[in-house]
């Protein structure tokens, strides 16, 4: 039993590195945001709020008191919780800053790998508990150009991934966006890592190599040690560019449409529906429905994928979305849901998200 928690734990350890070499700091790509969620993330030419911190650090130009958000989201039957929270302020009239901060987590794990003493003896009280989490916090920064609608954003990330007392990482990002709005159409581009994102990994010996937890390795026990390396201690996050374009429709003096269609581009072959050895690309499409700009109606498709079967054949997946919100003196509460349906291979989410704009309390 040592042996097979012992090739368990390295086997995590690893595939973490294998998986995160083209897909890292994954966590920083679900979004936030139930309103945008649930137009499927087509969202980076029209964010004017405090989320477009995450979304378009340009759009942050657009809004005119403080304003804070908030959002939760529980992923893999509630196994995983996903949080999220941002601040935003104007400086003046002509720029604008947001705090952000997201944690994505698995808590409460079993760490069984002291459960078998050297003697063979199973003792339960040697079980132990810990988190499995990783932490973004964002400092962004919007400022308007001399080209009336135009706007410029950045964000400045700071990475924090634990893996309990076994391996901890920090890492450090840029994004640059551009927005352009006019009262029918609105732009928008969002380059995230745009000088790669860089993750430096401390890796504790004892998580591959002290069973008993008493800081030396058990080499006698475990023969396969003597030829174990440590994993892969960086991890470069290649660079991903969101383009989107949008259009406002007006349905009368009540209702109001917008429609947005996004092109999500990564440069790393993977299963998008256009994809390259250097380039990767997928589109989203989604709408909002507003009547009298105090409820919503919301859908999108989105994440469309080529997924091989069990019979080595190839069929289009992709991600709807729907959802809906509400708008009332400043307080705007949303909910999404996502990954529904049979298209997707995730299990379907409920998002809620809480926006209030400071002057509620003015």
């Amino acid at each position: 039993m040592r042996k097979i928690l012992f090739v368990v734990c390295v086997l995590l350890l690893t595939s973490t590195y294998a998986q995160t070499r083209r897909y890292s700091n994954e966590f920083l790509n679900i979004g936030v945001d139930a309103a945008a969620l649930g137009m499927a993330n087509t969202v980076v030419a029209t964010t004017d709020d405090v989320n477009a911190g995450y979304w378009n650090p340009a759009g942050l130009i657009h809004i005119e008191d403080n304003q804070v958000a908030f959002m939760h989201a529980a992923y893999f039957a509630n196994i995983a919780n996903y949080d999220y929270l941002a601040y935003a302020m104007p400086l003046d009239e002509k720029s604008a800053l947001g705090l952000s901060l997201i944690r994505f987590g698995v808590d409460d794990i079993l760490d069984t790998t002291a459960l078998v003493d050297a003697d063979g003896n199973i003792d339960f009280t040697r079980v132990n508990l810990f988190s499995a989490a990783d932490y973004a916090f964002t400092i962004s920064y919007a400022r308007k150009l001399p080209i009336e609608g135009l706007s410029y954003g950045a964000n400045a990330k700071v990475i924090r991934r634990i893996i309990g007392d076994f391996a901890s990482s920090w890492g450090f990002g840029f994004d640059l966006s551009l927005q352009y709005k006019t009262p029918k159409w609105q732009f928008g581009i969002m380059a995230r890592d745009i000088t790669t994102t860089f993750n430096a990994w401390s890796i504790e010996e004892f998580a591959i190599g002290d069973l008993n937890g008493d800081g030396i390795p058990d080499e006698d026990q475990i023969p396969q040690l003597r030829d174990q390396e440590l994993p892969e201690t960086t991890e470069i996050t290649l660079p991903k560019v969101q383009l989107g374009v949008a259009r406002n429709f007006d349905l009368g003096s009540d209702f109001g449409l917008r429609t947005g269609l996004d092109m999500h581009v990564r440069f790393a072959e993977t299963n998008d529906i256009i994809s390259t050895s250097t380039l990767s690309i997928t589109p989203s499409v989604g709408f909002q429905l507003a009547y009298t700009k105090l409820v919503y109606l919301r859908g999108g498709f989105g994440n469309f994928q080529n997924i091989t079967q069990f019979d080595g054949s190839d069929s289009l997946g992709f991600q709807p979305n729907v959802g809906i919100g509400f708008q009332y003196k400043g307080i705007h509460i949303d909910y999404a849901l996502t990954d529904i349906g049979d298209q997707s291979a995730a299990i379907y989410s409920n998002v809620f998200s809480v926006k209030i704009d400071w002057r509620l309390f003015r």
